[in-house]
């Protein structure tokens, strides 16, 4: 029996210490390694299709980040700048392309941000979830959060293009439709005119008394939200977009509270901010749109997306 209770208790301690380096070693691999595309030196954008590569961080050079780009040949500044995030694929080549000809009828400058990570299946709180908090669970500082990247990247582009735009909007399909909804929620003080988030998997309830990123518990106040319900947001829904097999549906018992799909979940998530705001008696600017026969499609939804970018 002793030698029994020995045999345990040395594999509870390896496992112990096994799991602590693993722990340890995650951390290093995702706080503190230098990650990212090489930086590029700070040049116009072309016309036509470009990209160029900057620091994530203001006051780090711990992570660069690569931004595609469509600019008309006509546009100048002053003209509208539209940032595109893409899915969970963090195929942003992707859906740049899926902008072209809509920059070209519309004369937009769009900026396509790639949120690259080997391991975004599992670190979704990197992107979508706006790097708040750490895969952890510990607080991010504001700096570093996937928001105030977004703010870096256009204090860069107006800097590097002598660019007098005071405000851009962002449009964001299924990943980046949670990136969107979040980044007017929490960041108020974005320069956004118009935000429109598609398709969105799953949200964050305005409710305080649910963990993020399901609810707002430790992520928002009141007086940010209430801001966040004088922005102009569009929560876009495809009409068809009511399959789970559809896309990376999330299906924790949090976010089936949400709703059996993505269209129910959108139309559940809006109600849920349009009757906080009556009781509050708060102002509203947000918007619900149904695209009609379409489903979870970027292309389609991005199509649908132009008219709210008037």
């Amino acid at each position: 029996m002793n030698k029994f209770l020995r045999i345990i208790r040395k594999t509870l301690v390896y496992s112990f210490v096994f799991l602590v380096l693993l722990g340890i070693t995650g951390y290093i691999y995702l706080y503190k390694l230098p990650k990212g595309p090489e930086v590029t030196s700070p040049t116009l954008i072309l016309d036509g299709k470009d990209t160029f590569v900057m620091y994530a961080y203001e006051e780090s050079r711990r992570k660069s980040i690569r931004v595609w780009t469509y600019k008309p040949e006509g546009w100048q500044s002053g003209d509208k700048i539209v940032f595109v995030m893409h899915g969970g694929g963090r195929n942003a080549d992707d859906y740049l392309d899926a902008w072209v000809t809509m920059a070209e009828e519309n004369n937009l400058l769009i900026l396509v941000p790639e949120f690259e990570n080997k391991f975004a299946r599992y670190t979704t709180n990197d992107y979508q979830e706006g790097n708040l908090f750490t895969f952890f669970g510990t607080k991010n500082p504001k700096e570093e959060w996937a928001y105030t990247v977004i703010e870096n990247i256009f204090d860069h582009v107006k800097s590097v293009n002598d660019i007098a735009n005071s405000t851009y909007d962002i449009f964001g399909h299924s990943a980046g439709g949670q990136f969107v909804h979040r980044m007017t929620m929490f960041m108020p003080d974005a320069r956004i005119e118009t935000a429109i988030a598609a398709n969105a998997g799953f949200y964050s309830f305005p409710n305080d008394d649910i963990r993020y990123p399901y609810g707002i518990e430790n992520a928002v106040s009141e007086t940010d939200l209430e801001l966040a319900y004088q922005k102009k947001l569009i929560i876009l829904l495809g009409e068809l977009d009511n399959d789970p097999s559809l896309g990376t549906f999330r299906t924790t018992d949090m976010a089936m509270q949400q709703g059996a799909h993505r269209l129910e979940r959108g139309s559940n998530f809006y109600e849920a901010n349009a009757q906080l705001s009556r009781s509050s008696t708060w102002a509203f600017n947000w918007e619900i749109d149904t695209v009609k026969n379409v489903g979870h499609d970027y292309r389609n939804m991005s199509k649908a997306a132009i008219k709210w970018l008037d």
